[in-house]
């Protein structure tokens, strides 16, 4: 059903056959990039990276053509990239390999190919995004008490934890304005998030309505 524009790799490219990969390389990059800043906050600089990203994968395929000793000498050099590079969001690495998949196919002249894959890549998880198909609240907070000193931390919200979480921990404590209050830090799952403010007015009224701050925590780690 696909076949590749590059029939013979062997002899020289002619110009129409690169700039038909250099623009379906260009094209593809840019609408993975654009669906996924309407996905994610992310900076000029990472939308440009997955743009370009499919050109240079094409021009590394292209240059290697079956020569082994180049392969292993870009797999080297690839393999450099990796210790220079920061942990990403999952997000992130799914771009970045879906920018790559599609580098490979350009490269290896499979254009239709790779046009229809990032369509369908695309609209898949813009369907994933955007519905609730997978939308999940797990319930999980990240909760910060400030209470006066002389109130026991250790005990002092177990029974409202109890009555309202299904699992708590307290991560961290420390102290603050000059010694005179502790500022707790629980990491709590909760048994129903629509009886969350109920709880927090719960901790108001034991910690003498001090500063509480509440906000969502993931359950696992979101850097791959």
């Amino acid at each position: 059903m696909f076949t590749s524009i590059l029939t013979d790799m062997t002899n020289s490219l002619s110009i129409t056959q690169i700039g038909l990969c250099v623009l379906t390389s260009v094209l593809c990059g840019l609408m993975i990039a654009l669906s996924y800043k309407a996905l994610v906050n992310t900076n000029k600089g990472f939308i440009t990276t997955i743009t370009i990203i499919p050109l240079i994968v094409m021009m590394v395929i292209m240059m290697v053509n079956g020569n082994l000793g180049i392969g292993v000498a870009v797999a080297g050099s690839f393999s450099l990239v990796r210790f220079r590079s920061m942990p990403g969001k999952a997000s992130d690495i799914i771009v970045i390999f879906l920018a790559m998949a599609v580098g490979l196919a350009t490269g290896t002249g499979y254009l239709t190919f790779a046009i229809l894959m990032t369509v369908c890549a695309t609209l898949i998880t813009l369907l994933l995004v955007k519905t609730p198909l997978l939308n999940t609240e797990n319930g999980f907070r990240n909760i910060r008490i400030t209470i006066p000193e002389d109130l026991d931390y250790t005990s002092v919200f177990n029974d409202i934890f109890q009555e309202y979480t299904k699992d708590y921990h307290l991560e961290g404590v420390k102290t603050t304005n000059l010694g005179s209050m502790f500022l707790l830090d629980y990491d709590i799952h909760l048994k129903d998030v629509s009886k969350e403010k109920e709880m927090i007015d719960q901790l108001r009224v034991r910690n003498g309505n001090l500063a509480i701050s509440c906000s969502h925590s993931a359950s696992v780690p979101v850097e791959l």
